[in-house]
């Protein structure tokens, strides 16, 4: 059985992640591939938990390098208990957010070393990659919007202010740039079908 393929999603707050996955799941079950949706941080039973550490508000103490290597502690048990046996039986496998993530998060905005975040990331993933980073891309003034559209109290990271996640998408752009060949950029300002249409093409060169 040939191995399945890695897809990753990324953007800031308000993106679509979560409506673009659910319809990327459904395009390729149509084409009658095996599909495992998971996310980060989380995608295991020890990493939700740690999720449930990382989002919540009141820890509000929490140090950079706290968060960077809870991150990368439940990216290590999502790779291994999840993600690689998933591949390995010939599914593909769509994550809400992954290393790119830790890079514009925790290196750009949090102002981390991207050194050492690389030192981290080769330690745990040991030159494991996705396939292919689809970055949904949109002005932070409309992802700011559609957050607080949604309702609720929002977690530690939505509750950050507008030149953090400037500085979020900014970094984005600029591993897509780097990296061409791995990286589509999506522009998630559009209209869902636009944005959808943006994606199968994406996805058939896959």
């Amino acid at each position: 059985m040939s191995n399945g393929k890695f897809i990753t999603l990324e953007g800031s707050e308000g993106a679509g992640k979560s409506t673009n996955i659910a319809f990327i799941s459904d395009y390729l079950q149509s084409k009658g591939i095996d599909v495992l949706v998971t996310r980060e941080p989380g995608g295991t039973e020890i990493g939700e938990q740690i999720r449930k550490i990382l989002l919540n508000k009141a820890n509000t103490a929490m140090h950079e390098d706290t968060e960077l290597l809870l991150m990368f502690a439940a990216r290590a048990q999502h790779i291994r208990e999840k993600i690689l046996p998933a591949l390995e039986q010939g599914k593909w496998v769509i994550s809400d957010r992954f290393t790119d993530a830790s890079y514009a998060y925790q290196g750009a905005a949090r102002g981390m070393g991207f050194e050492r975040i690389a030192e981290i990331e080769n330690w745990v993933q040991q030159g494991f990659q996705p396939d292919c980073t689809f970055v949904l891309d949109l002005p932070v003034e409309i992802g700011m919007q559609r957050v607080k559209s949604r309702g609720g109290d929002g977690d530690r990271f939505e509750d950050e202010q507008k030149a953090f996640f400037e500085t979020v998408r900014n970094a984005y752009l600029h591993r897509a740039e780097l990296a061409p060949e791995r990286y589509a950029v999506i522009d998630a300002s559009q209209t869902l079908d636009n944005v959808q249409a943006q994606l199968v093409k994406a996805l058939a060169a896959l």
